[in-house]
């Protein structure tokens, strides 16, 4: 079939008795009424089974994402199976659809946004057609659905044609069938930007659907691009339109939660160990865990987005799960429901490990197959070599052997007098997306060789390069503002200083300097960086207020140039930060 579900009934999470649910997941099917279930022995008359497919963080990524799953072969032996793709994905959300028909599948936020270039290109036109096909009904916003702006969100939501870049693919993109939600995204004319909830009626069961996005969202989107938009705070709101469809007589109700905790490595080493569990995070005082614990008591399942990890947890009596990113993992949560009382009076959960393997999804395979056809000639152009694996693995100090790199060609591509005069380059680390690797061939080229495809999925935002000046103290304060080891800028040549782990907020750089001259607070230096920082993006604030502004090429344009013009290009040093406990 192409999944694997866990081994033992003791991998699921099961409440029992429930007098109502919330389940915060994302889409719906709609009406189910007049088809037959496959109802559970022992089912009460009047029930409905219901079952719950959720994807959460798939970001565009309709070919394999990468990752893979540690699989058992023999009683001490594992074999590795790739995850992931729309043709995978699609092929197990059917799979699992025919056993029930009474399905109801769910997004948890950020369908698009970061996406691969076969995507991204079309402006994620084909992730939303794919989704269409795939019968997704209702999706929370991410924050990635904000990339390109509000305007463009309701193209992606409406149809029609992208304001800059017209039609490009051979005919006129229709639209998402599914409706998006934003509870708390709230306009400039006091309202919320798309629906808060919806309620469907599947097999003659009411059901309610809450969408809420994280409140980090306006230190992570563009400023520009959310303009005007005020994002309250997740758990009032949830708490809000829960009371709302309680008093509309709707007690089983659904919640989108573009939130999570934890983070997802690529690799999972086994099925039931890393998919079915629950990560220590997942405690009182964690503001995640908190924030669900402090939802309307009727909230009983939450479908968990944005941190792309993959767990089953309990929070209280609350079903809590997260289906990692890009499709790789599929949530199944199964509610029974009392047609009488609109009621749950049982419900599982388990995640499910998208594998690549048996027959992929034909509908699915034809409509990649047209849309890698029309970017090939674009994505398959050869535009550099590497010597070995340009990775985005951090070393003690936080520095990554791409983030090196990336930051080298921002330095490159505005260093001269025409250009911007920088003496350094500094990038953040969430706009780098994935690793360089040696023996990846994506398009016929050969081992090390570097496609423009491959350098998109590292660089997918096409955010624009700023230089500015800005005084030693603005340099100095924006390095005070990383976070250690999890979100520290990325530097170019030229620039290093020592960070001091113990030191109070506001004295860990030291000994900051540029090209071996020590950095004053009042002197001025041409510093380039990308325009979502140098707004204040990722809570960089010490970056606002640079002067003399050039805007350069692409940060994307700057790095298939520098691959071009340096190739074959080695892994970047890490020695420009130095650590002291």
């Amino acid at each position: 079939m192409g999944f694997l579900r866990p081994s033992s009934p003791r991998a699921r999470a099961t409440v029992t008795g429930l007098a109502s649910t919330v389940l915060v997941a994302g889409m719906l099917l709609g009406s189910a009424a007049g088809v037959a279930a496959k109802d559970k022995p022992g089912t009460p008359p009047g029930s409905v089974n219901i079952q719950l497919l959720a994807i959460n963080d798939f970001h565009g990524q309709l070919p394999a994402p990468g990752g893979t799953i540690k699989v058992p072969t023999g009683p001490s032996t594992t074999t590795s199976v790739p995850l992931g793709g729309i043709v995978y994905l699609a092929q197990q959300v059917n799979a699992l659809r025919a056993e029930n028909p009474h399905t109801l599948l769910l997004s948890a936020g950020d369908l698009i946004g970061a996406s691969p270039l076969v995507s991204a290109l079309f402006h994620d036109e084909p992730t939303i057609e794919a989704m269409n096909q795939l019968g997704m009904n209702y999706a929370v916003v991410g924050n990635h659905e904000f990339d390109e702006g509000l305007a463009e969100l309701y193209r992606i939501q409406n149809g029609g044609c992208n304001a800059v870049d017209g039609c490009q693919t051979g005919h006129t993109y229709a639209g998402a069938d599914f409706p998006y939600l934003a509870a708390n995204v709230i306009g400039t004319n006091g309202k919320p930007i798309f629906s808060p909830y919806k309620i469907a009626s599947v097999a003659g069961a009411k059901i309610g659907i809450i969408g809420v996005v994280t409140t980090e969202t306006p230190t992570i989107v563009m400023p520009s691009a959310i303009a005007g938009l005020t994002f309250l705070p997740e758990q009032a709101t949830v708490n809000k339109y829960a009371a709302e469809l309680k008093a509309k007589g709707v007690s089983t109700i659904i919640v989108l939660l573009h939130d999570g905790t934890g983070s997802g490595p690529a690799v999972l080493n086994n099925l039931d160990a890393t998919v079915n569990t629950c990560p220590t995070s997942m405690a009182p005082g964690n503001g995640f865990y908190d924030l669900v614990a402090g939802m309307d008591p009727v909230v009983k399942v939450v479908f968990s987005g944005h941190s792309h990890s993959t767990y089953k947890c309990m929070v209280g009596d609350k079903i809590v799960t997260q289906a990692s990113s890009a499709g790789r993992v599929l949530t199944d949560v199964d509610i029974t429901v009392d047609r009488s009382t609109d009621t749950v009076t049982e419900a599982s959960a388990h995640n499910i490990a998208v594998t690549n393997t048996g027959t992929p999804d034909p509908a699915a395979t034809s409509l990649l197959g047209y849309y890698n056809t029309l970017v090939a000639p674009l994505a398959n152009r050869v535009v550099g070599s590497i010597t070995a694996d340009i990775t985005r693995t951090v070393n003690p100090a936080g520095e990554e052997a791409l983030g090196d790199v990336i930051a080298d060609a921002q330095l490159a591509a505005t260093s001269s007098a025409t250009t911007g005069n920088a003496v350094v380059a500094i990038t953040n680390p969430g706009g780098i997306r994935t690793d360089l690797l040696y023996n990846q061939i994506s398009g016929g080229e050969q081992l090390g060789q570097v496609t423009y495809g491959e350098a998109f999925a590292v660089q997918p935002f096409y955010n624009i390069l700023y230089t500015e000046t800005l005084t030693g103290a603005q340099i100095k304060g924006a390095l005070e503002q990383q976070v250690f080891n999890s979100k520290m800028l990325q530097i170019s040549k030229g620039l290093t200083y020592t960070w001091t782990v113990s030191a109070n907020s506001g004295s860990h750089v030291t000994n900051l300097a540029i090209n071996g001259t020590p950095v004053t607070d009042t002197g001025t230096y041409r510093v380039t960086m990308n325009n979502f920082i140098a707004t204040g993006g990722d809570g960089f604030t010490a970056l606002i207020g640079g002067t003399d502004l050039l805007v350069g090429s692409s940060d994307l344009d700057a790095f298939v140039a520098y691959l071009t013009a340096n190739s074959p290009v080695a892994p970047g040093p890490q020695n420009r930060i130095t650590v002291i406990q």
